[in-house]
């Protein structure tokens, strides 16, 4: 029994965070967010080659990579509608150029990250521009999603 409680109560918080996540009922939010856990996965790919060099992959690495600087313009247009929030803050239509200017960013780095990645051989030549694609979606993440989605 008790074992069955330690699973339920470890259950119930992931069950609401992917509830949360969902976006609803409204395809654009779920469409950008499907986007986003996307890179995020893929970050975690890359990062964790980038933490622990003895596992990385260059095929799996420029495979991500490649995913990224691909689909790098593919969210943007989601965010239409004001009134549907998702985990996104108000900013990101009180403060238009700024949002623009952070996606324009993204799509510069990750596509630098591609390149680089590509034309590598070591994890060591990629690592430069690996750190600009993590700080481009903390510096949009810091002003345009609210805390804890």
């Amino acid at each position: 029994m008790k074992i069955k409680s330690l699973l339920l109560t470890a259950a119930l918080p992931l069950t609401l965070t992917l509830a949360a996540c969902s976006g609803g009922a409204n395809p654009d939010v779920s469409a950008r967010q499907d986007v986003m856990k996307d890179w995020k996965d893929a970050m975690g790919v890359m990062g964790g080659m980038a933490e622990a060099p003895d596992t990385f992959d260059l095929a799996k690495f420029q495979e991500n990579a490649q995913f990224l600087a691909e689909s790098a313009n593919k969210p943007w247009a989601h965010f239409s509608d004001k009134n549907e929030l998702g985990g996104a803050t108000d900013a990101i239509w009180s403060n238009p150029d700024e949002f623009k200017a952070e996606t324009e960013n993204f799509q510069k780095v990750t596509a630098e990250l591609n390149t680089v990645a590509q034309n590598a051989t070591t994890l060591d030549e990629i690592l430069p521009a690996l750190k600009p694609v993590g700080d481009s979606c903390q510096s949009c993440h810091e002003d345009f999603k609210k805390p804890n989605d």
